[in-house]
C-alpha cells in the first residue's frame, strides 16, 4: 500500500495516530488561506485535528502520481493529487491535495488548493475558528485595534 493509499485510508477513518506516522518531523502544510506554511509535525496534526471536524461528507474522487517540485527547495520528488469533494456549512468545495514525498516514503510537504472563491473564505473562517479553540493560533483581533 502506497503511502498515498494510507494517507487516504487515515483521513477516511480520521485516525490521527496513523496520520502521524506519515509525516516526516518538518512536514510544511501550504494552506488556500494563509501565505505561509503550518511548519512541523505537531502543528500538521493540530491542524488536521481540525480539518477532519470542520468538513463534511469530505470524500476523495480521484488521484494521480507522478513527480513535482517542491516549494521548500525546488527538488523534484515523487508526488501524489488527491481529488476531494466536501462541504464547510453550505459551501460545497472542491480541491486537491498534493502530497511530495521524502525518500523515506513519508509525506514532507502538503499543499491544498480548494474552490470556488467563496469556498476558501468560508473554509479560513472555519479553520480559525478551530484553530484558536484548541490552542494552535491566537484570537483575531477586532479591526483598528
Amino acid at each position: 500500500m502506497t503511502t498515498a493509499d494510507r494517507f487516504r485510508t487515515a483521513i477516511d477513518n480520521r485516525d490521527l495516530a496513523a496520520l502521524d506516522d506519515l509525516f516526516t518531523e518538518d512536514i510544511r502544510f501550504y494552506s488556500p488561506v494563509k501565505f505561509t506554511p503550518f511548519e512541523g509535525k505537531p502543528m500538521v496534526l493540530g491542524l488536521f485535528g481540525v480539518l477532519l471536524r470542520t468538513f463534511q461528507d469530505f470524500r476523495y474522487v480521484g488521484d494521480h502520481t507522478g513527480t513535482a517540485q517542491t516549494s521548500t527547495d525546488g527538488t523534484s520528488a515523487p508526488s501524489a493529487v488527491l481529488l476531494f469533494r466536501t462541504r464547510v456549512g453550505d459551501k460545497e468545495i472542491h480541491g486537491i491535495d498534493l502530497l511530495h514525498f521524502a525518500d523515506d516514503g513519508r509525506i514532507k510537504e502538503f499543499t491544498v488548493m480548494v474552490r470556488p472563491q467563496s469556498a476558501v473564505h468560508a473554509l479560513g473562517e472555519a479553520v480559525l475558528a478551530g484553530l484558536v479553540e484548541d490552542g494552535l493560533a491566537p484570537a483575531p483581533t477586532p479591526s483598528g485595534q
